[in-house]
């Protein structure tokens, strides 16, 4: 019986070795055709879904909108610009402006104000820019500071299949975890980022245009000049 139980083992041991070793190999492809992907990436314009779960409630609002993303727009850091469109189903008039680590969010109508800062101090919708910065992390910054497990193959709710990827930050950070899908291309189509209340911000891009030429005044919000300006 001993010996019987010494040789399950062993082929348990031999089993789980094969499965990680094919495991890293696969977050090995991934990230190769990421960072491919990456390199040749100058721009991206798409249609954006934005879903934000509040966990204490358990309450999903689901935003709706374009994005446009400039790699080594300033100081060698992107740009990003969300216009939200619809917040369920209703119009919504929001707008943020990332250009590297400074921040702008215009809420229109009554609301009338701007909350600006900066990203890495920044909390609530600002979170969507934190999402797509995942989406063009190199190789290296991924490996770098965060452990990566391959999770399988999935279909998008758009019907694309990708390969899902779990982030867990090797230092402290504000969020728990990150996590992305990837397909074929090497493109990220989606991330999520995971809070460490549970609270979720999942985003996903649709209809993209890679490399056309973008204009740096894009970046730069219009709004009234009685705004209301809140420090963010």
């Amino acid at each position: 019986m001993k010996k019987v139980l010494q040789y399950a083992l062993m082929i348990f041991a031999v089993a789980m070795f094969a499965f990680v070793s094919e495991a890293n190999a696969q977050v090995s492809e991934i990230l190769k055709r990421m960072d491919t992907f990456n390199k040749n990436l100058q721009s991206l314009e798409a249609s954006v879904t934005m879903k934000k779960h509040n966990s204490q409630i358990n309450v999903t609002d689901t935003l709706i909108g374009q994005t446009i993303l400039l790699q080594n727009c300033k100081s060698k850091k992107q740009c990003v610009r969300l216009d939200w469109k619809t917040e369920n189903g209703r119009p919504k008039n929001e707008s943020l402006s990332i250009i590297a680590d400074e921040y702008e969010l215009y809420s229109g109508g009554s609301r009338n104000q701007v909350i600006e800062g900066k990203v890495s101090k920044a909390k609530g919708s600002t979170q969507a820019g934190n999402a797509l910065a995942f989406m063009s992390m190199t190789r290296e910054q991924l490996k770098a500071n965060y452990d990566i497990a391959y999770l399988g193959t999935e279909k998008l709710s758009n019907g694309r299949d990708a390969w899902h990827l779990e982030l867990t930050p090797k230092t402290s950070t504000s969020y728990k975890a990150a996590e992305i899908w990837v397909d074929s291309d090497g493109m990220p189509r989606q991330a999520k980022v995971i809070e460490k209340n549970g609270d979720t911000t999942e985003v996903l891009l649709t209809n993209d245009v890679p490399n056309k030429k973008v204009n740096l005044g894009v970046f730069k919000l219009n709004y009234p000049a009685n705004v209301k300006r809140i420090p963010g």
